[in-house]
């Protein structure tokens, strides 16, 4: 009687070989390992000095019809936000959440009142946060000069119609490295997932390995985990490095420890699924390997310089701004912040991970209609 073909045993022995084989590429582990740190040792450098333009957003209620208003609008050192949603109402609570992120340096309230003689008073609440780290003092010394040269267009000798009243809330820090590191991750694995599963898949069909495992009793299924596996092992242990990297020499921010690390490790995992999907999509449809790198790159450029990789979303025009919500991957990166810095489980993550859900249905539908084997 014949023994039971063993299709673990199977899985695993093409895992292990993929896996090994990741090993004898050197540029895999340098843009997946050394690239990212490089980039966050340099971007988590910024803010230290150079030109400092200040995010702030406008108090409700706040008179905008006086020059104070009007001169930080014209301001290049200022940029303004706004927060008023599609109702005409100001959305408070993403205001004051962002506040305390550090993402906004100040709300600004201005108020007007006269005096007996006719002439105005301006009152300027200056409401911010220890989030804002170095820029708050800066900010109020540019409301100091402000005020001051406004006060030389006044007769008399009072210098009093003008008061800059700071109010700063104490809060946990966020750090540069909050923000890049995050960004840093879904880069590495974005690139470095797509590059390793379509070149792979596509040698394998091309060296005929693909065909010489689909005769064998390996289930089709489990050629695909196997290759999948690796990727996923080896994307996992760069995540690790970069996360420990981040921790123990940045500081980055662990809010609920070991417990947050596994949630982010979950959110990888995640991707690492979706991108599977998409590399598998490449190795079946070119018809050469050359190819490959320029559909990786019309597909992950955009999403790296789109996708808060680097900078916030909120810097784009907002006619622009859903488009780069839809994006994976600043569904990934949005999910990873809220997980590392705000303290939000995997279900406080819904609306993220069930975008990411969408396009892990369209890939695979896809993927299933154009998938090849020889």
């Amino acid at each position: 009687m014949s023994t039971p073909y063993n299709q673990l045993t199977a899985l695993l022995a093409i895992s292990k070989a993929s896996f090994r084989a990741i090993f004898r590429q050197p540029s895999a582990i340098f843009f997946s390992i050394l690239f990212p740190i490089i980039f966050i040792l340099i971007f988590s450098s910024f803010g230290s000095g150079g030109f400092t333009r200040h995010i702030i957003a406008i108090e409700p209620g706040t008179d905008i019809n006086n020059a104070v208003y009007d001169s930080m609008v014209k301001s290049p050192f200022i940029k303004i936000l706004d927060y008023t949603g599609k109702n005409g109402v100001v959305d408070t609570a993403r205001m004051n959440k962002e506040l305390n992120r550090g993402q906004l340096e100040t709300i600004v309230g201005i108020h007007v009142t006269k005096d007996s003689a006719g002439q105005d008073h301006y009152r300027i609440d200056v409401k911010s946060t220890t989030a804002a780290g170095n820029n708050l003092p800066l900010l109020l010394q540019f409301f100091e000069n402000l005020t001051l040269k406004m006060e030389r267009n006044y007769k008399g000798n009072s210098m009093n119609h003008f008061a800059v009243i700071p109010e700063v809330k104490e809060v946990r820090k966020y750090r540069s490295i909050d923000f890049i590191l995050p960004g840093q991750l879904g880069f590495s694995v974005l690139f470095s997932t797509l590059f390793g599963i379509a070149f792979t898949f596509f040698n394998m069909r091309e060296q005929l390995v693909l065909k010489r495992f689909y005769a064998s009793p390996v289930n089709r299924i489990n050629i695909l985990l196997g290759i999948g596996m690796s990727r996923l092992f080896f994307q996992l242990l760069n995540v690790v490095i970069l996360i420990g990297f981040g921790y123990f020499f940045l500081h980055f921010t662990l809010i609920h420890g070991f417990l947050t690390f596994l949630e982010m490790i979950l959110m990888t995992i995640y991707m690492l699924f979706l991108l599977m999907g998409v590399g598998l999509i490449f190795s079946s449809i070119v018809k050469t390997d050359t190819s490959i790198p320029l559909l990786i790159n019309l597909f992950g450029f955009p999403q790296m310089l789109l996708s808060g990789t680097f900078f916030s979303v909120d810097v784009f025009p907002k006619w622009m701004q859903p488009f780069c919500k839809a994006l994976p991957l600043t569904q990934f990166n949005d999910a990873i912040r809220k997980i590392s810095f705000e303290g939000v489980h995997i279900p406080g993550c819904w609306r993220q991970i069930g975008i990411m859900g969408i396009w892990i249905v369209v890939i695979y539908v896809i993927l299933v209609r154009v998938l090849k084997w020889e």
